[in-house]
């Protein structure tokens, strides 16, 4: 088992409705360390090169506004299997079906807004982490 880093953003809603703390505590619980934190706008430009791989989707249009509409929370999370780790916490991208004791099966209210994204691979972590970190 490897030690690795990945990419843990805290959406609008979660902002919004005042979860960041509770999101952070779950991840630290978990076993998994922040190893760096920060607050911030994500434009326009950010977001589409962060979902370039749903470019071509329906739904791109509406992530992008999405992750848009208000400040974001990113942290670089790191630990033992970071990556799915953090995405067993996470929980299922629909909170209708994700289970008691993820974070968006006991938090999260609909599928468009579901509180938290988190990187699904390590290779997609080392890009989401240098588009929102730096190399």
């Amino acid at each position: 088992m490897s030690d690795e880093s990945t990419l843990l953003i805290a959406k609008p809603d979660a902002v919004r409705r005042g979860l960041v703390g509770e999101i952070l505590s779950r991840v630290e619980r978990r076993g998994l360390r922040i190893e760096a934190l920060k607050l911030m706008r994500i434009d326009r430009t950010l977001a589409e090169r962060h979902y370039a791989e749903h470019a071509e989707k329906p739904f791109f249009g509406d992530l992008v506004r999405f992750i848009t509409s208000g400040d974001v929370v990113v942290a670089r999370v790191g630990g033992r299997e970071a990556v799915s780790a953090l995405r067993a916490l996470m929980g299922a991208t629909d909170p209708a079906t994700s289970a008691p004791g993820t974070i968006r099966g006991d938090l999260a209210i609909e599928i468009t807004e579901n509180l938290v994204h988190g990187s699904d691979s390590p290779d997609s972590a080392a890009r989401e982490l240098a588009l929102f970190f730096g190399e």
